[in-house]
């Protein structure tokens, strides 16, 4: 097979995960989110400053290899959600849709429980459980967010098109349609 002009050949290569601590080792980029970079995402705006103001605690890291971003290339992931609540609203990563939206994103849950969130821009909304095993596929046009529910870190795999990048930035005008909140000791989507 011959590659197409000014295409130049990556070598194959591997990367260790240590699925007891759900990180990988020696990423190329490592995302950590702290309380106070989630502003505006939960609901109860008071509780998030207290929190901030009692240390700003982690709420997610994301730890990534990232191929070139060209056509052909998947980046890969290993998400950590930490488990806490801002309130009475669970940790939650901020969401994204993705820059170029006609491309999926697949999960597979390490550890853990929760939810995969996923909304459209014309209102639609769903909700699939996750927990260690449980594969969820996000659409082309779906924003998706992980919300932990239980007391361990919520670990996960995730696999896109390597054009496909992240728009955070629809997320913040427009909010998920539904959050997921802890009433009588159970978590509620609401």
């Amino acid at each position: 097979m011959q590659l197409a002009s000014g295409t130049s050949l990556i070598q194959p290569f591997s990367v260790e995960i240590d699925l007891a601590e759900g990180a990988m080792a020696n990423p190329q980029t490592l995302t950590r989110r702290r309380a106070s970079d989630m502003r505006g995402h939960y609901a109860d705006g008071e509780a998030l400053e207290r929190l901030i103001a009692a240390g700003d605690p982690v709420h997610y890291e994301v730890f990534e290899c990232l191929p070139p971003e060209e056509y052909g290339h998947i980046f890969f992931c290993i998400s950590r959600l930490l488990p806490g609540k801002v309130g009475s609203e669970y940790f939650m990563t901020k969401g994204h849709y993705h820059t170029v939206a006609h491309t999926g994103e697949l999960y597979l849950c390490l550890r853990g429980t929760g939810f995969m969130l996923m909304k459209t821009a014309d209102g639609q909304f769903a909700a699939q459980p996750f927990h260690r095993g449980a594969m969820v596929y996000c659409p082309p046009y779906w924003a998706h967010r992980s919300v932990n529910t239980g007391t361990e870190p919520l670990v996960s795999f995730c696999s896109y098109n390597a054009e496909a990048g992240h728009n955070y930035g629809d997320i913040e005008k427009e909010g998920f349609i539904k959050r997921v909140l802890e009433f009588d000791g159970k978590p509620v989507i609401r």
